[in-house]
């Protein structure tokens, strides 16, 4: 624990921030909260810790989790008025009160049971300085102030503040299934849904009265049953083709409709569409027969209501997956800062960075501190879409708008109305959409492809790029006037090796994240293993490090990362440019140089493999549609 008195050492730093990572690594909700404030209670020293979420309209706290005197207070409520809380959570700030704290507040009767004598308490924020709750510690002796002890307090206010917003997350997650759930059993069209050997799993209460038979009856039936014999193969053929179709393209009208099947053996001309979607790699089929006057805003509801509900799991899974934005060297602070000034405006954001260094995270740090927060953050990595399917899938198309556009299908744009849109390498646009961008940023409008109809939606829009885009512009490659359109607000994300410390602090915390992936205990990380953490210039930046660190994890031995192993770089292969010494200072060409090498070891290992099992994008921890990207951009050649 960090001394109760006097200046806490860098060591003792260092341990209570391990003891506490270690403690919260693995858990989650009310467990992360539990590690949380017993594990900061025993490395403060302090009798008590305590997490609490505030509700605004009742003005009271409600504890997450409350320890105190090495026992756990359950149920904990409390008001906030005439109690120390209230200074924080009113004026948004870190409280300190070093001792004699019943003198302040006689009249507090918690206090004064649980004997306080000091207290400190700090607000847990979202993004846009929303008040989600606090956290606090309490002592019995007095608490004298100490720098170091504030820092580590704050470190994991940040973390508490994180996990909540996870919570909330995942709550929204919950309301929109529920409310997709709610939508489909009450739908006027029929949905049946049939699993990969085309047998009946589930109907909602429509298709019951559509085909006249309980739901729990019609399960295990097959697809034949609910269609006359000649429609039940041509339903039936329509599945097999869904099989070899691309993963965009895998739902289809019935061609010229089919004549149902009731359970009494009457019959019914039907009309509706056959999609295939797979759950934990698991094919199934959804059949929705539909009145054909209301089948256009029916399809529409459902599917945008699936894809928002997707997205927030996508956003959900990225959120437990990348965490919070880990540092406190000055240049993160300053991007930091910029987060949030520019993030409850609806200004266009451009972030600028290096290959590596999270600009998704940084613009999903925007979307979180902005008043859209409640609405989808849509992804599109540019360079990952062909180029005669882009448009498509910004603005969506038109049933028949060219081959294989057998349904009407919404684009990224329309999903992303009322939220925020994040356009990953921009620079790679084509310039014939790069006009059809400009118009969406100016007017909010667009027609989808195959479409005389003008959709107007109201999106913010954050690009990011690692290219060079005013130079883009000379080389005639990227409009003017588009440049000047997404550069309002441009925020510049530091590399890695400007960072200072925060290898460190990265590091470790990757360390303990996949150490409990597997299992393992790690000793923190020693001196020399520091001191070649700070020397490697890390041309991948973050990316680079956690890929890095995993391997250490998997190749530990006793205990201690293994380095050595996960930092061994080739000095010369074979091609007459040799690498240049790592712990030495690098120019950008050299830099651009180790980038390319690097690649093309990883290609040639891999027999220029990009994508799936055992390629060079697995090899890397790249994307395989960002590894594509870097080759082009590198000009990487297969030798033949």
């Amino acid at each position: 624990m960090l001394p109760s008195t006097g200046q806490a050492t860098d060591a003792s730093m260092q341990a209570a921030l391990s003891r506490i990572l270690e403690g919260t690594a693995s858990e989650i909700g009310e467990g992360f909260f539990r590690a949380l404030v017993e594990n900061l209670a025993r490395a403060l020293g302090t009798r008590g810790a305590w997490v609490t979420e505030y509700d605004p309209r009742l003005r009271r706290l409600r504890a997450l989790a409350f320890w105190m005197g090495g026992q756990w207070i359950e149920d904990f409520e409390q008001p906030i008025d005439g109690t120390p809380c209230q200074v924080v959570i009113e004026n948004r700030r870190l409280v300190h009160y070093p001792d004699r704290i019943l003198e302040l507040y006689p009249d507090e009767p918690n206090a004064r049971q649980m004997g306080a004598v000091s207290y400190m308490g700090v607000p847990l924020n979202d993004l846009d300085g929303t008040i989600l709750g606090h956290m606090a510690v309490m002592d019995t002796n007095p608490m004298p102030e100490d720098p170091l002890r504030l820092a580590l307090f704050e470190i994991f206010a940040g973390r508490a503040a994180a996990e909540l917003r996870r919570l909330r997350a995942e709550r929204a997650l919950r309301a929109r299934e529920a409310q997709l759930a709610g939508l489909v059993q009450s739908a006027m069209d029929a949905i049946v849904q049939l699993d990969s050997e085309l047998r009946i799993t589930g109907m909602n209460p429509a298709g019951e009265r559509t085909f006249e038979v309980p739901g729990e009856l019609a399960q295990g039936r097959p697809l034949s049953t609910l269609a006359s014999r000649d429609d039940a193969a041509k339903l039936e053929g329509l599945c097999r083709e869904l099989h070899s179709r691309p993963a965009h393209a895998r739902s289809a009208w019935v061609p010229g409709g089919f004549t149902g099947v009731t359970e009494g053996g009457s019959s019914f001309p039907a009309e509706g569409t056959v999609s295939l979607f797979e759950v934990d790699g698991r094919r199934h089929f959804t059949l929705i027969v539909r009145n054909v006057n209301e089948r256009l805003e029916a399809e529409r509801r459902i599917a945008s209501l699936t894809s928002e509900a997707e997205y927030l799991k996508s956003e959900l899974r990225d959120l437990e997956r990348s965490g919070e934005i880990v540092g406190n060297s000055a240049l993160l602070l300053h991007a930091l800062a910029e987060v949030r000034q520019v993030a409850p405006a609806d200004t266009t954001v451009l972030i600028l960075g290096e290959t590596g260094t999270g600009k998704e995270l940084f613009a999903r740090a925007i979307h979180e501190g902005s008043r859209r927060h409640g609405k989808p953050l849509v992804k599109v990595n540019c360079a990952a879409i062909p180029g005669s399917l882009i448009e498509s899938e910004f603005f969506g198309h038109e049933r028949g708008a060219f081959t294989g556009a057998t349904a009407r299908r919404d684009g990224r744009f329309t999903l992303a109305d009322g939220g925020t849109i994040f356009l990953d390498e921009v620079g790679e646009l084509p310039l014939e959409l790069q006009g059809k961008l400009l118009r969406v940023l100016q007017e909010g409008e667009f027609e989808p492809v195959g479409s005389s109809r003008t959709r107007k939606v109201d999106v913010r829009v954050i690009t990011a790029t690692n290219r060079d885009l005013r130079r883009a512009v000379s080389d005639g490659k990227f409009r003017e006037d588009l440049y000047y359109r997404l550069s309002v607000f441009p925020l510049t994300i530091p590399p890695l090796r400007e960072r200072g410390n925060d290898v460190l602090l990265l590091a470790e915390a990757f360390a303990r994240q996949f150490a409990a992936r597997t299992g393992l205990r790690l000793a923190p990380i020693g001196p020399e293993a520091a001191a070649r953490l700070r020397e490697y210039p890390w041309p991948g930046n973050v990316r680079e490090l956690q890929n890095v660190i995993e391997r250490a994890v998997i190749t530990s031995r006793d205990g201690k990362l293994n380095l050595e192993r996960a930092l061994h770089v080739t000095v010369n292969n074979g091609s007459g440019h040799p690498i240049p010494d790592l712990a030495g200072v690098l120019t950008a060409r050299d830099l651009a140089r180790l980038e390319r090498e690097n690649l093309r070891r990883a290609l040639e290992a891999t027999d220029w493999q990009i994508a799936g099992e055992g390629g060079a994008a697995q090899l890397l921890g790249l994307a395989p549609s960002t590894l594509a990207s870097r080759v082009k951009a590198l000009r990487l050649r297969r030798h033949r």
